[in-house]
Formats: structure tokens, sequence, C-alpha cells
């Protein structure tokens, strides 16, 4: 059936009138009768019975009404829903950060947005570092800003919007705890935490790799679920943690020192988003951790 032999159907057995339904169609008697024709031909027999004073519904036709009705209403709602989601930019989006840099970008961002979309509520929750993509893929998460690379066939990314060096997380009586800089050969020399959790093998590979550069193997310490499990282990010298240099900064802590790389490459963060879901919401709160994170 038709879009057009479809509303049509419903009108003229609304309005029982040929011209009332021309009128609210905008098309000519005569096309009205033709879709209602080309229907009943569809159907295989009449729906109304025409006379010259009045129009009625035949006993397929009622029937077809009653089954046509709550389906056509349902896909104009469906279809109002998406809409309005597709537009507008109230209601409540939910956003996850990895590191406290990407929360105070998340942070400045929803602020900004509060003020410019005053309908949009911003509520913000850490991401598990055990399971970097999996809220967001239950839509606990509409959009995160998170560590780069991404490389999920559902899910969209942005530009990085932070970048930063890279540091070893070593126990304070480590031999390499006293250098000014360790190189990535170095890591060979020193069991690396893991992450136990949903974590796909490139991301595990970038924070925890499995060789040196110079394909010297890399022994496996434990394997941790969030950042205070691998903070004790560390201090513990049951492994070393490659991490950001921020963590110098928000997790300092008695018995860990924090060596930074002289030749890692820095990591950069963007935000994540269901490539199925990109909302104006998810835009506009886009736009706002851009200019966030430049200052702009």
């Amino acid at each position: 059936m038709e879009r057009d032999e479809l509303e049509c159907f419903l009108l003229l057995a609304e309005e029982l009138h040929f011209g009332r339904t021309a009128d609210r169609m905008r098309l000519s008697r005569a096309r009205v009768s033709q879709l209602v024709q080309r229907l009943e031909r569809r159907v295989g027999a009449p729906l109304f019975a025409r006379t010259s004073r009045r129009v009625a519904l035949t006993a397929l036709g009622r029937q077809l009404r009653d089954d046509l009705e709550p389906h056509h209403r349902a896909i104009g709602a469906a279809v109002a829903r998406a809409t309005a989601t597709a537009r507008g930019i109230d209601g409540v989006l939910h956003v996850g950060f990895s590191t406290p840099p990407a929360g105070e970008i998340v942070l400045k961002a929803a602020e900004a947005l509060h003020t410019s979309h005053p309908g949009l509520a911003v509520e913000i929750c850490e991401v598990p570092l055990s399971d970097p993509y999996g809220q967001l893929r239950k839509g606990e998460f509409d959009v995160q800003l998170t560590e780069f690379p991404v490389r999920e066939h559902d899910l969209g990314e942005g530009p990085a919007l932070l970048t930063e060096e890279r540091v070893l997380a070593i126990a304070a009586g480590h031999p390499l705890s006293a250098r000014a800089a360790v190189s990535l050969e170095d890591l060979s020399a020193v069991p690396l935490l893991t992450v136990d959790g949903e974590v796909p093998d490139y991301w595990l590979e970038q924070h925890a790799p499995t060789h040196t550069p110079g394909g010297r193997p890399i022994a496996r310490g434990p394997a941790v679920t969030n950042m205070q499990e691998a903070l004790t282990l560390v201090a513990g010298g049951k492994g070393a943690l490659l991490s950001a240099a921020h963590t110098a900064t928000y997790h300092a802590r008695p018995g860990v020192a924090y060596v930074p790389f002289a030749d890692a490459e820095p990591i950069g963060y963007g935000l994540v988003w269901r490539a199925a879901d990109n909302t104006s919401a998810v835009r506009a709160f886009a736009r706002a951790a851009l200019k966030a994170a430049t200052g702009a």
C-alpha cells in the first residue's frame, strides 16, 4: 500500500465525503477517487459503498480501517518523537569522562550549555577503566570524552580535544624511579599492570603493550579494574603502570614515582558517541566541549 493511498483511505473513512477529503489532502476530487479505486483494486473488493447522496464503508472497509488506524497513529507518533529528538535539545544528556582532565572539560561544556540551552540538563559520570565503551553502547551515556584511538564500527568520534604526555608509574624504590626519563624499551625491565574487563585488544595494547618497539617482550603484571587498585599494586612493587601525565597530579601518593617518557607518543582524548544517535544535543555538547578545550 502506498502512503497516499493509506492517507486517503483513512481520511475518507473519517469524513465519508469526497469533497472534504480532497480539501484536507489538498487534492482534486478526481484524484481522491483515483486513489480509492487503486486501493480497492489492490485489495480486490470495494471498501466504500457510494451513491449520489452518501458514502459509507463496506464491512471490509471497516475491517481495514480498524486494522490500519492504530498502526498509522503509532507511525505518526514515532516520526514525531524522532523529529523532536533530532531537532530539540531539551531533556537530559548523560556524559561520561575517562580522566580528571577530561572531566574538567566536560564540566566547562556543561556550564556553557546551561546558559545557551537552559532546557538541556547535563549529568556526568566517570567511564569505568574496565569497560571503556559498555555504558555508551547501553545508552547509559549519550557521549563521552575518552582516550584515543577508538576503532569501533558502531561508534562515531570527533577531533582530539586534549593531548598529554605519558608517564610510567612505578614503585619509588625501583631503579627506574630514579631516572629523569625512561624510554619505551625500558618497559622490558618491569612487569606492566594490565586491565581486566571488556576492553578491545587494540585498547589494551595502548595501555599495556606486550612488546617494546624493538621487539623485546614486556612481562604481564596483575590485572586491575580501577586506578586506585592499580596504584596500590604499583606502590607494593607488583608492577608498573603506563599512564598519562595527569596521574602524577591527581593521584600523587607515597610509594609511587611518576617518570616521564622520552619517546612515547602523547595520549589524545576526544568525544565518542553512538554513530546512530548523533542528536542535536550531542552536537551542541560537542561544540561546547571544543570551545571549553580550546578556550575559544
